[in-house]
């Protein structure tokens, strides 16, 4: 049994081994989930189509040698299976190990709040009670959904692959069917009235210099490509090692066609001021002055379908994490404990008790879907970062190449190039969030000391302690900064 990341899919197959096909619909359905959904205002809130194209050529290299990477790990390291942490434990220690999988459980808890957001955004098109989908009424529905979901999920329930062959197909038949309405209506003139965002033209902002608002894209990028680690986390179940690199290269390919082709066929259809004013979801904003209300009620129940497929995928992987780490030591042995029905109960309340908490902060977000995900996204940055690094590191040192040296440039090449594009990464998403993702950071230093005393291991060695320290100093500075306004939530 598998589950999805970032989108939602789930898959059996006999012997609990996975093909080439179930694979890479595995990464398909890992990516494609809620954001493409709001892509098009997300990309045009401070980008113009050239600098979208530029931030898409960006975002598509960068990505594509961190697909390299995976498939290089997959088939060199195939006795590390838990994916991105793993491989960041197994090649700079515990600690940056530890750092890399709490910041993967922050993302993947936090991007859950921004779903809740965003399905009720989408329910508020057929309710309207539901507003932007983070006031009262939405946060109360969301929460009773979230402990619906943690019940079933402690009696044992993990039957939901009808639910997701529904919930995949509900998201890629909007899709297909926006990207061909887009095409018949795009309109040149419209594309490039503005094209690199310099104002001079009726109704025309300038949107700054075209560095500036390609930086403003990277997050949004980013977060519609979590989830392109989904068959190297499942790499244990692959019935062979190769197929896990060809499914991430393949999923990564299509996904990228379809968010391309999303964003920038709104461009001619909208101006940038319009797409940026749109709503949660974005593209239903788009389609219906196209075809009329039928088509916003289409995107609207395609992202309440997929999205809410994505929640139940999400609780269950955002439970598998911290009790995956709790067994092999990089957590305390809390949360591995499990019920007499298999589920990750510790792991699980911890989980959910954080997403109602974040659930309950929302309210007080101006665009909470676009700052929940913003900082799923820096969080994530870590477990990038460190697959890249490893990579260039084993391919530096000769490890693993003793038997074939060919194709060691190549790899040396690719690890490098996907370790400074997590760099540009980090600097593209600023400072603003970086200081509010350290506060969520900080707190993760106590549950790392816990579970090094319980193995009767030194907490922190030589650097690891200034980097806490770092942390800790870094968390102090955002959360006075959030006290006096100078930043804040979007």
């Amino acid at each position: 049994m598998t589950i999805a990341h970032e989108g939602t899919f789930k898959t059996e197959v006999h012997s609990d081994k996975l093909t080439l096909l179930p694979l890479t619909a595995l990464v398909v359905g890992s990516m494609i989930g809620g954001g493409v959904f709001n892509l098009p205002s997300d990309m045009a809130r401070a980008a113009s189509p050239g600098a979208t194209l530029i931030g898409w050529a960006i975002t598509g290299f960068g990505m594509l040698m961190l697909a390299f990477v995976y498939q290089t790990l997959a088939n060199r390291k195939p006795d590390l299976n838990a994916g991105p942490y793993a491989y960041a434990k197994a090649g700079f220690g515990p600690f940056m190990g530890f750092i890399s999988a709490w910041g993967y459980w922050l993302s993947a808890f936090l991007g859950n709040v921004a779903y809740a957001v965003a399905i009720f955004s989408g329910l508020s098109f057929f309710i309207p009670v539901f507003g932007d989908g983070n006031n009262l009424v939405s946060i109360v529905g969301a929460s009773i959904c979230l402990w619906a979901i943690h019940w079933l999920v402690l009696k044992g329930v993990k039957q939901a692959a009808f639910v997701n062959i529904v919930t995949t197909i509900a998201k890629l038949a909007p899709l297909f069917l926006f990207v061909l309405i887009a095409v018949v209506a795009f309109n040149w003139d419209r594309f490039t009235l503005n094209f690199w965002g310099r104002g001079g033209a009726l109704d025309a902002p300038d949107l700054g210099s075209v560095m500036s608002q390609v930086k403003s894209t990277m997050l949004v990028t980013l977060w519609v490509f979590i989830g392109i680690e989904g068959a190297s986390v499942y790499s244990a179940r692959a019935a062979r090692r190769s197929d896990v690199g060809r499914a991430t290269v393949i999923g990564f390919l299509g996904a990228l066609g379809i968010y391309v082709l999303v964003s920038m066929l709104s461009t001619g259809i909208l101006s940038q001021p319009e797409l940026a004013g749109l709503k949660v979801p974005s593209m239903a904003g788009v389609l219906q002055p196209l075809v009329g209300q039928w088509g916003a009620a289409l995107i609207n129940a395609g992202l309440i379908v997929s999205v809410g497929g994505a929640f139940l995928s999400w609780t269950l992987l955002c439970s598998e994490i911290p009790y995956t780490c709790g067994r092999d030591g990089t957590f305390p042995t809390w949360f591995a404990v499990d019920n007499e029905n298999g589920s990750p109960v510790n792991s699980l309340w911890a989980t959910n008790i954080l997403i109602q908490l974040f659930l309950v902060l929302s309210f007080f977000s101006k665009s909470a879907y676009q700052f929940f995900y913003f900082i799923a996204s820096v969080a994530i940055l870590p477990p990038y970062v460190f697959s890249g690094a490893y990579a260039l590191k084993l391919a530096l040192s000769g490890e693993t190449y003793n038997q074939s040296a060919s194709g060691r440039n190549r790899d040396i090449a690719i690890g490098a190039l996907a370790t400074l594009y997590g760099v540009w990464l980090v600097y593209a998403a600023g400072l603003s969030y970086l200081l509010m993702c350290s506060i969520l950071f900080a707190p993760g230093l106590l549950v790392y000391a816990k579970a090094r005393r319980e193995r009767g291991e030194q907490v922190f060695a030589g650097f690891e302690l200034w980097l806490a320290g770092l942390v800790v100093v870094l968390a102090i500075v955002a959360a006075y900064l959030l006290w006096i306004g100078k930043i804040s939530p979007l």
